[in-house]
């Protein structure tokens, strides 16, 4: 899991110690780090970023773990964070439906994949994807394989990443031919890809939630999750290709 990235555009009113601070899913990495630094410019409200799997981040935030805002990759992690009694129902927002893609190498040595069903043929020695047991991306890649009717022949061969960060740097490195990732760390990642079919997998709907009891940092925190979804907010976010309800995609294969 990703350690704290701090932002600039902090201010003398922000204080390191007492900046905001977002869990955030790990395919969240890229999007988030521009996000918070419009942010912080347009409020001067300084923004720290956590990113990891979406079930780690919810077992740490349940326990204790000082986070003002939780950006789960899938709505129902933060549906339990609520339940939980840490973070705040009322203040629940969809803002993203994450897609899957394969990745893999320009310059791989390996005839690149023309479809998802294409994994099965062997000349994919290793195939990683995120840990279904706690990333929604790994869990949609595993759906997505099993309804294409390749899971038992992929499965054999298959590498786990912690988060869906961590299993693209096994495809760049080279520790797996292929990946099955975000399509938020795709498009601008240095590589190929195509987008796996959605319906082959349950929508990966990510929800915000703010969390804690302290007044001025919920007010803090939901103004935040309320400029994730504003007009500057969803210009960020559609170019890494998070789209909600009634949006126009504008990230495509490559």
């Amino acid at each position: 899991m990703g350690g704290p990235a701090q932002l600039g555009g902090s201010h003398a009113a922000a204080a390191p110690s007492s900046a905001l601070k977002v869990a955030a899913a790990a395919d969240l990495a890229l999007a988030f780090r521009e996000v918070g630094a419009a942010y912080e410019k347009k409020s001067g409200d300084k923004v720290i970023f956590s990113f990891g799997s979406t079930g780690l981040l919810e077992k740490q935030i349940v326990e204790g773990a000082p986070f003002d805002v939780f950006a789960a990759a899938n709505i129902s992690f933060a549906e339990d964070a609520i339940q939980s009694g840490v973070c705040a129902a009322d203040s629940k927002s969809l803002y993203a439906r994450g897609r899957i893609v394969v990745w893999w190498q320009k310059d791989s040595k390996v005839a690149a994949p023309t479809s998802l069903e294409a994994l099965a043929d062997k000349r994919f020695v290793k195939v990683a994807i995120a840990n279904p047991a706690h990333a929604p991306y790994g869990k949609a890649a595993q759906q997505a394989m099993q309804k294409a009717g390749i899971w038992a022949a992929v499965q054999p061969r298959l590498v786990f990443g912690e988060n869906v960060q961590q299993t693209l740097q096994f495809a760049q490195s080279g520790n797996a031919e292929v990946a099955v990732v975000a399509l938020s760390l795709a498009v601008v990642s240095d590589g190929s890809y195509l987008v796996v079919d959605d319906a082959l997998h349950s929508p990966i709907d990510q929800a915000l939630v703010t969390c804690g009891k302290d007044p001025e940092r919920q007010k803090r925190a939901r103004a935040f999750t309320a400029f994730v979804n504003s007009a500057d907010g969803r210009v960020i976010m559609k170019r890494f290709g998070f789209l909600l309800p009634g949006e126009t995609r504008t990230a495509s294969a490559k």
